[in-house]
């Protein structure tokens, strides 16, 4: 087997109150905030997606989706994914897993982890289990901590099988 490991790492900022919901791993998280970027923002999903291409050599996000693009202005998330897993896959790669984490210090996102899961599990058309995420705060610290940004990490591992020629 030929293994690969991708790492992704995404950052925006929080908007003023008033512009929630907040979209998260392809959820809506009720939130006076939301995120600011030229797409929908989903820090996480943009996280996954460099990930991937990472593993496999291709662009990152911002180099195949750029924000100076009008085509990608309020662009779902999830057709990044689904692109970058669509690539994997032509490479000849398939998804072992992948493990996540979400850097907020508000809201609290421990409830909606398991739909997080389930929604990128959906997205890359693999079963839940290979999904892992986990939600931190920032204690205080930093853009973060200050409720200024949400920071989103990723690591994944994807593999080949060798053909016998």
């Amino acid at each position: 087997m030929n293994q690969r490991i991708g790492l992704g790492e995404d950052r925006h900022r929080l908007d003023q109150p008033g512009t929630g919901p907040l979209r998260i791993g392809g959820v809506n998280v009720p939130h006076e905030r939301g995120l600011v970027g030229h797409s929908d923002a989903d820090v996480l999903l943009h996280a996954i997606t460099d990930a991937l291409l990472g593993a496999i050599g291709e662009p990152d996000i911002g180099q195949l989706f750029p924000d100076h693009d009008d085509a990608n202005r309020g662009r779902e998330s999830r057709d990044f994914l689904h692109f970058a897993m669509e690539r994997v896959r032509a490479a000849g790669y398939e998804l072992v897993n992948l493990d996540c984490v979400i850097l907020a210090e508000k809201p609290k996102l421990a409830p909606y982890k398991d739909a997080m899961r389930h929604a990128i599990a959906a997205i890359l058309e693999v079963p839940v289990a290979e999904v892992s995420l986990k939600a931190k705060t920032g204690e205080g610290v930093g853009a973060v901590g200050r409720e200024e940004a949400i920071d989103a990490r990723c690591v994944v591992l994807v593999c080949r099988e060798h053909s016998a020629d």
